[in-house]
């Protein structure tokens, strides 16, 4: 027995795939997988079969046709073949998120193709599948052109490469936006988005730091925020949250900044361990946030301060940016204008008892 991949078109008519696949058994051929690919022609079906070794490239052919099959194509294939499709496209995923730059080795290894090349020209608004050609937009800029010189190239297989695509750029932004973090003291940081998998990370920050600390983040009594909660912060549906770890196996959390998006406006919001307090840390996050929010087209950002929290309005100060404060009781919403940002150097308006307060200390 030998395997083969048979790929060939039938009507999508109730009835027509059985008549193949008894064409393909009154031979012997045992269908091992089947895979179904819709298209405007009709449906692709792209079978994994085990055919008796007498059996040639022209009996499976005339065997496909004899079942009202058209446009046959069949390839000899390896035990490669037996592994199905979606384990194979998770395999082939996880190689991408530990190398996004082996795209073009992984989309040939996915679809066969002959050839991959990148080109600075845009896909297109709909990319493009042909016979034998396929183009996929990178979200970098540019495209991915693919040639394949049998079988044609299906939208089914485009929305995978696609897939593989956009998941290798989001990877490689993610690692653009790592940086190490120097602070004056010398101290070495990770700054970095944070992801579903820092939570265990962000819950040992949120039990480190003091009740006090906490208290100004969420304005609460101090009490540990609820893991579900800490999630949402870690993935915002809009805006982005980073966190600053020591590196190394364990790579500990020791800052988090979080940037919530609604409307035209983010809010921003910094959470340090006490004991890295006093040192820039929040002010370099803090300067981050700003040029995140200022890329993605958000018109300012606010941050909600208590007005004892003199280390937070200092951090606010240091940016050099006018930002008008407005004071509710003991709170202070802080609006930092990201639009106007370069229109001159006007300084912060802090209450006089908080600007009092704030020259004696460092930016937390």
């Amino acid at each position: 027995m030998a395997l083969w991949r048979i790929r060939a078109t039938v009507d999508d008519r109730p009835g027509y795939l059985s008549v193949l696949t008894a064409s393909l058994a009154l031979r012997g051929v045992n269908i091992l997988t089947v895979q179904v690919h819709t298209t405007e022609a009709g449906a692709v079906d792209d079978f994994l079969v085990d055919a008796p070794d007498a059996l040639g490239e022209a009996d499976l052919v005339a065997a496909v046709e004899r079942g009202r099959g058209r446009d046959c194509w069949v390839a000899r294939s390896g035990a490669r073949g037996l592994v199905d499709q979606p384990t194979r496209v998770l395999g082939l995923a996880t190689r991408l998120v530990r190398d996004p730059d082996a795209t073009g080795e992984v989309l040939r290894a996915m679809l066969g193709a002959d050839e991959v090349s990148w080109r600075p020209a845009p896909a297109g608004p709909h990319g493009g599948v042909g016979a034998a050609r396929m183009l996929l937009a990178d979200p970098a800029g540019g495209s991915y052109e693919l040639r394949r010189r049998a079988p044609s190239f299906t939208p089914a297989e485009y929305a995978r490469a696609q897939a593989l695509v956009e998941l290798a750029a989001t990877v490689a932004r993610r690692e653009a936006d790592r940086v190490t973090l120097v602070l004056s003291d010398g101290a070495e940081l990770v700054v970095r988005p944070a992801t579903a998998d820092d939570l265990a990370g962000v819950v040992d920050l949120h039990e480190a730091c003091s009740a006090r600390s906490r208290q100004r983040r969420y304005f609460g009594g101090g009490a540990l925020p609820a893991p579900a909660r800490m999630l949402r912060l870690l993935e915002p549906s809009r805006g982005t949250t980073l966190v600053a770890t020591t590196g190394g196996a364990a790579e500990p959390v020791v800052a988090m900044a979080n940037l919530l998006g609604e409307g035209d406006e983010a809010e921003a919001a910094l959470l340090v361990r006490d004991d890295w307090q006093r040192r820039g840390l929040g002010s370099a996050l803090l300067r981050r946030l700003l040029g995140h929010a200022d890329r993605s087209g958000y018109a300012a950002v606010l941050l909600h301060v208590q007005a004892e929290n003199s280390p937070m309005l200092r951090t606010v100060r240091r940016l050099g940016r006018p930002a008008p404060v407005e004071r509710d009781g003991s709170l202070l919403t802080v609006t930092v204008p990201l639009a106007a940002c370069g229109e001159g150097t006007g300084r912060l308006a802090l209450p006089r008892q908080a600007d009092a307060t704030a020259r004696g200390d460092r930016a937390g």
